[in-house]
């Protein structure tokens, strides 16, 4: 059974992080997150849940306005070919459902199959903002929280300028 928002929450305060959590409609898109977040502070982010052409999963996350070549990418984070990963994969292995990808399931990674990549320019902020598991809130968190919270996840991420 996958972690669910308030096991997320619960690791935070486990791990001495503190995060905000807002309510809000369901937002599926960054068009529909950037409409209904209001006056959230930080960098609001997007990720790409991807595999490669030999099966190893990757994660990409980024700005929410950053734009990432697949065709370049690989060359930057040492992938091959990249495709989207598809749904069920996402369920398998993150634990969420498509419009709720978060480096929040690297929680529900046990078996630490995802690559993490973590965009250069994103981390430049202090404070990032991601789904807490499901698309219903914006979770508020220091980046170097952030990177504390996918290292006790057990994934070393790679920070790289990917956009």
């Amino acid at each position: 059974m996958p972690a669910t928002r308030n096991d997320l929450l619960a690791r935070f305060r486990d791990l001495g992080i503190e995060t905000t959590t807002r309510d809000h409609p369901p937002a599926y898109t960054v068009e529909e997150a950037q409409a209904l977040r209001g006056e959230i502070p930080g960098g609001h982010c997007k990720n790409l849940f991807l595999k490669d052409d030999k099966g190893a999963i990757w994660l990409i996350v980024c700005l929410e306005e950053a734009q990432v070549d697949l065709k370049a990418a690989p060359a930057k984070i040492g992938s091959r070919r990249l495709s989207f990963g598809r749904p069920e994969l996402l369920r398998e292995i993150l634990g969420v459902e498509p419009g709720s990808v978060t480096p929040f399931g690297l929680i529900n990674d046990r078996e630490r199959r995802v690559n993490v990549v973590l965009d250069r320019s994103m981390m430049a902020h202090e404070l990032l903002n991601y789904h807490p598991l499901e698309n219903t809130a914006t979770t508020t968190i220091r980046s170097a929280d952030l990177v504390a919270f996918i290292r006790a996840c057990g994934h070393e991420p790679a920070i790289v300028a990917v956009a």
